[in-house]
């Protein structure tokens, strides 16, 4: 791991990779940002409404931007991604330049779906389970690519698997 914790999370949508953020940064005292929320905040809008508007390309290249910032922001830092920003090439080569480790956080597809339908958010790419399960399956073979992974057992909280990552970065 580097010797500053730029750690950088990602994952299918549903995992768990914002809340597991919030306790690992806590745990390192370090700054934590959720891409999906900067995007949110800067856009003035949810990303599904971004997502209707401008076509899943369209936000790709929004995505781009708001994470060319984040990434500039010097420090310890955990950092969540979107469940898809990891598949593009690119961003994974901004990532790895600025210096991030990147953590897939594994779960079964069923966890995630659990955790997707049960959410108030409005997910445009999952919003039904046959086109869900099609992108986990796609996303996998991007997610292996990350650094490090760890796999969310069932029974497994958010403070868990941060404080199993923590042990493990310490």
């Amino acid at each position: 791991m580097n010797s500053a914790n730029r750690i950088a999370l990602t994952g299918f949508m549903g995992v768990g990779k914002s809340s597991v953020a919030r306790h690992l940064a806590r745990k390192l005292g370090s700054v934590r940002i959720d891409l999906d929320a900067e995007i949110e905040k800067s856009e003035k809008r949810i990303i599904a409404d971004l997502i209707e508007s401008v076509g899943i390309a369209g936000f790709r290249l929004i995505e781009a931007e708001n994470l060319e910032r984040v990434l500039s922001i010097s420090g310890d830092c955990v950092l969540s991604l979107g469940g898809g920003t990891w598949t593009i090439e690119q961003n994974r080569e901004r990532i790895i330049e600025a210096g991030f480790t990147c953590i897939w956080l594994e779960s079964t597809f069923e966890h995630c779906w659990r955790n997707i339908s049960s959410s108030r958010k409005d997910r445009p790419l999952a919003r039904d389970k046959e086109s869900a399960r099609r992108l986990f399956d796609e996303r996998k073979e991007f997610y292996c690519l990350s650094d490090w992974h760890f796999v969310i057992k069932p029974g497994m909280n958010s403070s868990d698997v941060a404080k199993m990552i923590f042990e493990q970065i310490s």
